[in-house]
């Protein structure tokens, strides 16, 4: 779930206990996933452009940190990006201690959903898909939040379950994924949970082996552990008890990838790709880039080592000492420090010696099924097609 609003994708394409209780699935290649819902862009009313007119397809992805647009038209086998939009709302904002969505949060995000809608209009989208994830799946009054976000935007946002989460990722994202064979690993590090797909590579879109969600975000895992000290051996301490929390929710996603044997071969020949604002975060330090660029990082392949080294660091900074960074600022100073606990969390279960960098998730995983389900695009319609036959 990376925080980053990307710029048109046509040329990337080519490049290389106190919490809900985990989900999962093992060998279950042979269910099939649920197919996304598909609508006319709400906010346009359901108006078909004319025939002959270039369609485009929109995705919307509210999740518990941030709301994602992304608007664009089939290109071939591909798709090129023409609207985008992104903003940081906290949606999950105070979740983990009350259960609830705050009145402040919701309207953060409804003003965000505003401009989204408004987005969806201009461009005259010809299908639409709007999906909320863990927020929204946890939160007491998620259902009071879908309907007011229909009522006052007219954008029907479907709560998607930590499956089709996962599954819509690594349709996004596993083009990026180091050439290979051998089982390889997927993840999403969001707001409010993390993914983690154990993929088998194809001649088209990898096939699912196994897959778990933790209730461990960026957001969850820092309310949960609350505000850091001004010392900087609490700092670390903290640091410590955050990467074991989220280790003790692995567990038994360990234990499996353990019992199948993928982890008997060298390490050398593990392959590992992350989407997510943490770890497009941490490339941009890696590169120390004076701000985030995109085409610098989504495609990206960086040392394991040195991700550590960054996530070691950052973790023994101050909050003050964070802001300062380029990258990170005031939005993403607070958050940063549990990101990079999961990310290592990650390492620990999964120790390749190389991880892939993707700017792109849930949003272009939607996009392709919405073209694909249109007739659109052979390759495409035929990748989503498998990766709902066998995936999860």
């Amino acid at each position: 779930m990376a925080e980053n609003t990307p710029p048109a994708m046509q040329a990337d394409a080519a490049r290389g206990a106190d919490a809900a209780p985990a989900q999962s699935g093992m060998n279950s290649c042979s269910n099939a996933a649920a197919a996304p819902r598909q609508t006319h862009a709400q906010a346009n009313g359901g108006v078909r452009p004319a025939p002959g007119s270039r369609q485009s397809y929109a995705a919307i992805d509210l999740g518990t940190n941030n709301c994602r647009l992304l608007i664009a038209r089939p290109s071939g086998e591909n798709f090129a990006v023409i609207d985008a939009f992104s903003r940081v709302v906290r949606l999950g904002e105070g979740l983990a201690q009350t259960g609830r969505l705050s009145q402040a949060a919701m309207d953060r995000a409804l003003g965000a959903l505003t401009v989204c809608a408004d987005k969806l209009r201009r461009r005259n989208v010809h299908l639409a898909r709007s999906v909320a994830t863990e927020a929204c799946r946890q939160a007491v009054n998620g259902d009071e939040f879908i309907e007011r976000v229909k009522r006052e935007t007219g954008i029907a946002l479907d709560v998607i379950t930590a499956r089709e989460e996962a599954r819509l990722a690594v349709l996004g994202c596993h083009i990026l994924l180091e050439p290979g064979n051998g089982p390889a690993m997927i993840f999403d590090i969001g707001g409010g949970s993390t993914e983690l797909v154990l993929i088998e590579s194809t001649d088209t879109v990898p096939r699912i082996l196994d897959w778990q969600s933790v209730p461990w975000g960026v957001v969850s895992l820092t309310e949960t552990f609350g505000p850091e000290s001004g010392e900087r051996i609490d700092r670390q301490a903290r640091y410590a008890g955050m990467r074991d929390r989220v280790a003790q929710s692995f567990a038994d996603f360990a234990d499996r990838v353990v019992a199948a044997g993928v982890l008997s071969g060298q390490v050398a020949t593990l392959r590992l790709l992350g989407t997510s604002g943490t770890v497009t975060t941490l490339a941009s330090l890696h590169l120390d880039l004076p701000q985030y660029d995109r085409r610098a990082v989504d495609g990206l392949i960086v040392p394991a080592d040195a991700m550590r080294t960054i996530s070691a660091q950052l973790a023994g900074m101050s909050m003050a000492e964070r802001q300062q960074l380029p990258c990170i600022g005031r939005e993403r100073a607070d958050l940063v420090v549990a990101g990079c606990a999961i990310l290592e969390a990650i390492l620990d279960l999964w120790p390749a010696d190389r991880l892939g960098v993707a700017d792109r998730g849930i949003r272009e995983g939607i996009l392709r099924s919405l073209i694909a389900a249109n007739g659109e695009g052979d390759r495409m319609r035929s990748e989503v097609s498998r990766l709902r036959r066998e995936a999860l």
